[in-house]
């Protein structure tokens, strides 16, 4: 059977400048910049947003802790080739309150293997509690730039938000059956 799925691509927002990027869901497109325009549409009308980036899930190399307790050999002799030094900018779970359960950008590495970025990772960074990490070459990111917030994210600051409650449709269509003949109204 034929997969008929646009790629999926998993999307970081930042709402403030003291705070980081954090992983709030994914959206399928055929490309990575409609990623970047579908991300800002579902993700992106009600909350405020500063930034936001969009990445192809395939790029990301992701491993729990377990996974990493699981395998000994995950970090040895994986030296890659000298002359491909990559940035790659690290991920990472930290909690598993229901209310938080993001993946947060934690900071950057350069290596030459996802593996080694990994590494190098936990070693800098690996200073508390970790569920998840995440692991991404920079150059696969698509970012908004500074210059993207008027037209990409300020539209959605005029918006009123309302509720589901704020919407009094129970008590219309209550007033509508009281209305008809013969449906307990006139």
């Amino acid at each position: 059977m034929t997969d008929t799925q646009w790629p999926r691509f998993e999307v970081f927002l930042q709402d403030r400048p003291e705070t980081s990027h954090r992983n709030i869901g994914s959206v399928h497109a055929p490309d990575i910049e409609m990623a970047m325009m579908n991300a800002r549409d579902v993700f992106v009308r009600r909350p405020s947003c500063i930034s936001l980036w969009v990445v192809p899930v395939d790029a990301i190399y992701a491993k729990t802790v377990q996974e990493i307790e699981a395998d000994p050999e995950l970090f040895r002799d994986r030296l890659g080739d000298e002359s491909s030094v990559d940035k790659y900018d690290i991920f990472r779970k930290s909690s598993q309150r229901r209310a938080m359960t993001f993946v947060i950008y934690t900071g950057q590495v350069e290596a030459t293997s996802p593996e080694l970025a990994l590494q190098k990772a936990i070693e800098i960074f690996g200073d508390g509690t970790t569920y998840v990490w995440w692991v991404c070459p920079e150059r696969i990111i698509l970012r908004s730039q500074e210059s993207d917030i008027p037209s990409m994210f300020a539209p959605a600051k005029d918006k009123e938000y309302r509720q589901p409650r704020d919407y009094k449709v129970v008590s219309a269509m209550q007033e509508v059956k009281r209305e008809q003949p013969g449906k307990g109204g006139r």
